[in-house]
């Protein structure tokens, strides 16, 4: 049988999903049977490595790794048996695992669809996406997670929904929240707001701060991370999320220290991350020129969102009880099962299951602003300088197509230097824009300044965006395809060379 499938890959866990007989998305079990695999790595030499539960005991020791994907797109590099990897190699080999284990229990994979956080900037989305390639995956489309989970809760419900919810994200490394218009199952994007160091590892980091205080009050002695990792303190956290109080344990060389943390302590510790997603979400719905009365529900994914203090801070700031009816873990995966069907060809589906995604349409915005660098007059030095000219907006529908005209400096001028900026926010300083791209326009000799170059940007419903720099009068142009795996390309270590245990 050859399937189309939705891979979550998520920075504590992942997760894959396809559509069963009848049309209903359904997690594809790992082969110890669970649900969802740990994202962890661990290389037992050069060229061998394990993925998931048993890699997960060994988080904290040398050559294992876990939470890479919160450094994509970055300069982050782990090092094992004298082979550095990234984030997107350890993403390739976590993938690539996916992808056989998958293939072990439903048969041949014909297309996958790869979630990405909403907030994801463009290298850590191109890293993704060639992680992907390099897993040996056949990736055509890619979706948010706040929208593949809202996609999810529009088919699953029970229910016709019709109204204007909230996605309210929080894993175990991002945290995005998105406003979204849903209509049986047609879903809009009308806001999204998020950051890509928020969640869950932040959270275990703090309660192993409570911890190593307790341990030096009561001892005197700081506490060793390997007397308590991050899996001990991941353990703890989800024990604090059912009581208010949690005993621990610690076993050192003088001996076996015990004492309780409270869960109001741990609440506290991280009170300042709550803040931060609080501001989030007000500014998503002021985006979205809407009131928190005006959001019909609150949908809570990721296992973050279970933590009670968590979901008393939705509440807070939505005016109402957040709304869980399924696994948190596992409805970004269910939902991008869903969205792969419905951009398939349909080939390999049955009518029933063609019948489940036929009316689903899901229509998309754009997360952060892209502009170009020109020179123009700073009125307030009387003088020339360089700036940032926003061609794209944040929070356009895409598919779109801007463009705007720019003109040479120069009698004579010979090149255009082109350049393409991102930023989360509407900045004009270029100091405060991420150059995702730069290269440059020949011109021909010999003409006089002034001369028109438009600088058209296309966004399509992939999230690839085309940028065009185009000399008006030759019709000549630069152009480039970023996204989807077509931008720089890094230079990994070759993940074929790799077998896993």
């Amino acid at each position: 049988m050859t399937n189309y499938i939705g891979i979550d890959l998520g920075t504590t866990n992942s997760a894959v999903s396809k559509l069963d007989e009848t049309g209903r998305p359904i997690i594809v079990h790992n082969p110890h049977g669970s649900n969802i695999t740990p994202s962890v790595i661990s290389f037992s030499s050069a060229k061998k490595y394990d993925v998931g539960e048993v890699a997960r005991k060994s988080l904290g020791e040398p050559n294992t790794f876990g939470r890479f994907k919160r450094d994509m797109g970055g300069k982050a590099e782990f090092e094992a048996f004298g082979t550095k990897h990234t984030p997107e190699s350890l993403s390739a080999l976590l993938l690539k695992k996916l992808k056989e284990d998958s293939e072990s229990t439903i048969g041949d994979i014909e297309e996958a669809v790869v979630t990405i956080p909403a907030n994801f900037a463009n290298e850590a989305r191109e890293a993704t996406l060639n992680a992907a390639r390099k897993a040996g995956l056949n990736v055509k489309h890619i979706i948010n997670e706040p929208t593949a989970a809202a996609l999810y809760y529009a088919f699953h419900s029970g229910r016709e929904l019709d109204g204007t919810y909230a996605v309210y994200d929080l894993g175990g490394g991002t945290f995005d929240v998105s406003i979204i218009s849903v209509h049986g199952k047609n879903v809009e994007v009308l806001a999204t707001e998020g950051v890509s160091k928020l969640g869950g590892d932040d959270f275990d980091k703090a309660l192993q701060k409570i911890v190593a205080q307790k341990y030096k009050e009561e001892t005197g002695f700081d506490l060793e991370p390997e007397d308590y990792n991050l899996i001990d303190a991941e353990e703890d956290k989800k024990s604090l999320s059912r009581r208010e109080t949690v005993k621990i344990g610690i076993r050192s060389a003088g001996g076996r220290t015990n004492f309780e943390v409270q869960q109001k302590d741990f609440e506290e510790a991280i009170s300042s991350f709550i803040a931060q997603t609080e501001m989030l979400c007000e500014t998503a719905l002021d985006d979205a020129n809407l009131a928190p009365s005006d959001i019909s529900e609150v949908f809570l994914v990721g296992g973050s969102s279970r933590i009670p203090c968590i979901q008393k801070s939705v509440e807070r700031v939505f005016k109402r009880e957040p709304v869980s009816f399924a696994n948190p873990d596992e409805v970004v995966a269910l939902g991008a099962a869903l969205y792969a069907a419905y951009k398939s060809d349909g080939k390999f589906l049955n009518s029933i299951q063609k019948q489940s995604v036929e009316k689903i349409s899901v229509a998309e915005i754009t997360s952060k602003f892209f502009g170009t660098i020109s020179v123009g007059m700073d009125n307030a030095r009387d003088q020339l300088a360089r700036g940032n000219s926003i061609i794209i907006e944040k929070g356009e529908k895409i598919p779109c197509t801007k463009e705007e005209s720019f003109f040479t400096m120069g009698e004579g001028q010979t090149a255009v230097n082109c350049v393409v900026t991102e930023s989360n926010t509407k900045e004009t300083d270029p100091k405060f824009v991420k150059i995702i791209w730069e290269g440059d326009l020949e011109l021909p000799a010999g003409r006089p300044a002034n001369q028109e170059i438009v600088v058209r940007f296309s966004y399509d419903q992939n999230q690839t965006m085309k940028c065009s720099f185009i000399d008006v009068e030759t019709d000549k142009k630069t152009e480039v395809d970023l996204s989807m795996g077509k931008g720089k390309e890094s230079a990994d270590v070759d993940i074929d060379k790799f077998m896993v245990e």
